[in-house]
């Protein structure tokens, strides 16, 4: 099997490649992204691997998907949030791009990477399947991204039956080597690793009602390499065992929890990001708290899937690596900011290219 992989320099991408490698069912693996590594570490494993630089939204992608038995498509921008045109281009034009090449290009399957964010907010506490509505949990860009793409596999699935379509939902997504660029991409450089150490933290505030589910990236790569391998469709739900509240973080961060108001919390984020101090808006805080629990029912029974690592251990490798200042090994984790150093640079938007 030949496996292309479309932002495989990633957080998930990275953690892709490295599991295609180790399938000895697959050949090849061909790892797309603006920019790639030169080298690539060494990756025991059966198939070859082959880098090319490719941007989404406005490369020839025929060549790239031509004789492919899968795409899995993790290209997505996060940053930057002050320029939602730059976001839309690469996340929503550029999957509409793929779409059109994959059915030139008469590609089996589509593997595509959405998120829990594309879930419509949550009405109580009781898991949802994935029949759950998707039209996104806030007016984030993220979530508004994540739910037109929703829209735009629904009408692929429907004009095109030649290629199996799976969709991977997944709960917030970490690694240890991907910490320094998550600091980057939602705490800016104004929140240096270095202040995230239990003995600085006595008391960590937390907004009341919050509960997230989070799941570690080898585990979201060991589903996509499932559903590659497997004849299977439709969407998954991908989340670690636990859920994530106060006091599961309170126990992490070794802190006594102190109940915040959200209100709060999303008037000193949205005074923030007006002035460019976070990259972070406030209507990705109010998705947040909006968000389903999600049930992982269908994964482990269609694609013999558990996690390795629980919400809390997912985590905990974030929180060592970001204290750690661990990066990766392509240019999309390289550990290349740190705290207020580069403020100028990442104000001007130098820090928020893909």
């Amino acid at each position: 099997m030949r496996i292309v992989v479309l932002g495989g320099t990633g957080n998930i991408g990275t953690a892709v490649v490295r599991a295609l490698m180790a399938e000895p069912r697959v050949d090849e693996v061909v790892g797309a992204a603006r920019r790639v590594p030169d080298p690539w570490p060494d990756v025991p494993g059966h198939a070859a691997l082959a880098w090319t630089a490719i941007d989404i939204t406005a490369d020839d992608l025929d060549p790239l998907l031509d004789g492919a038995d899968a795409v899995v498509q993790l290209s997505w921008l996060f940053q930057p949030t002050h320029r939602p045109d730059v976001t839309w281009r690469n996340n929503v034009a550029g999957t509409e791009r793929l779409l059109t090449s994959l059915r030139r290009c008469a590609v089996p399957a589509l593997v595509c990477s959405s998120s829990i964010a594309a879930y419509s907010p949550r009405t109580g506490l009781g898991a949802v399947g994935e029949a759950w509505p998707t039209h996104g949990a806030s007016t984030a860009a993220y979530a508004r991204e994540k739910a037109y793409v929703e829209r735009l596999l629904d009408v692929f699935e429907a004009t095109v039956p030649s290629c199996r379509v799976v969709r991977i939902r997944p709960a917030f997504v970490f690694q240890r080597e991907a910490a320094v660029q998550q600091r980057r991409l939602f705490g800016g450089p104004l929140v240096p690793g270095t202040l995230l150490r239990p003995e600085l933290i006595p008391v960590l505030p937390v907004p009341r009602g919050l509960r997230v589910q989070a799941v570690h990236s080898d585990d979201v790569a060991a589903a996509i390499t499932a559903t590659v391998t497997r004849p299977v469709t439709g969407a998954f739900n991908i989340a670690a065992d636990g859920v994530l509240d106060a006091k599961a973080l309170g126990r992490l961060f070794q802190a006594r929890v102190a109940p915040v108001s959200p209100r709060l919390v999303r008037g000193l984020l949205g005074g923030a990001w007006r002035a460019h101090l976070s990259p972070a808006p406030a209507d990705l805080f109010d998705a947040l708290l909006n968000l389903p629990t999600m049930s992982t029912t269908k994964a482990r029974r269609e694609l013999n899937w558990a996690p390795s690592f629980t919400a809390a251990d997912a985590v905990e490798q974030f929180l060592i690596g970001i204290r750690e200042g661990t990066g990766g090994p392509t240019p999309a984790l390289a550990a290349g900011t740190s705290g207020v150093l580069r403020l100028r640079e990442w104000r001007s938007g130098v820090g928020t290219r893909p």
